[in-house]
This record gives C-alpha cells, structure tokens and sequence, in this order.
C-alpha cells in the first residue's frame, strides 16, 4: 500500500474500476484458528467466571457505580 495519499486514492480507483486487483495478504498475517478458538472461549466465559468469584457486596458496588455512569449528572443534554 503506498504511503502518498494521492498514490493511495489512485489505487483505490483503480481497484474499484477492475483496473488494478489488490495485492494480496501475506502468509504471515493469517490468523491461527486454533488461538481464535480460544480466545472466543475465554470471552465467552469472562463475565459469568468473573461475577461468580465476587462477593455480594463487590458486585453491588459495582453495579451502583455503573448506574452512576449511566444516570449520573454529567451527561451531555441529547445523549
């Protein structure tokens, strides 16, 4: 990918007019589907392990902190 918008915008152009076919992903920068298994495993367990290992307390606090965000007085007018 060059560097000079102007040489970037040209290539862009030329890539949607059939003129030119994007270069293509080198073979070091493919994703491992074994790590993304895992990590899709650990984001899906994250929040049920997490709230588990806290106290009642913890997690009230938390959760008053959170509405605090949410409702609290410096929120812009329209958001």
């Amino acid at each position: 990918m060059p560097r000079d918008p102007n040489q970037l915008a040209k290539l862009i152009v030329d890539m949607a007019t059939g003129e030119a076919t994007p270069e293509p992903t080198p073979k070091g920068w493919e994703k491992n589907p074994a790590a993304v298994a895992l990590g899709r495993l650990g984001g899906a367990k994250g929040g049920k392990a997490r709230a588990a290992k806290l106290s009642p307390e913890e997690r009230r606090e938390i959760a008053k902190k959170a509405a605090a965000a949410r409702w609290g007085s410096n929120r812009t007018p329209g958001s």
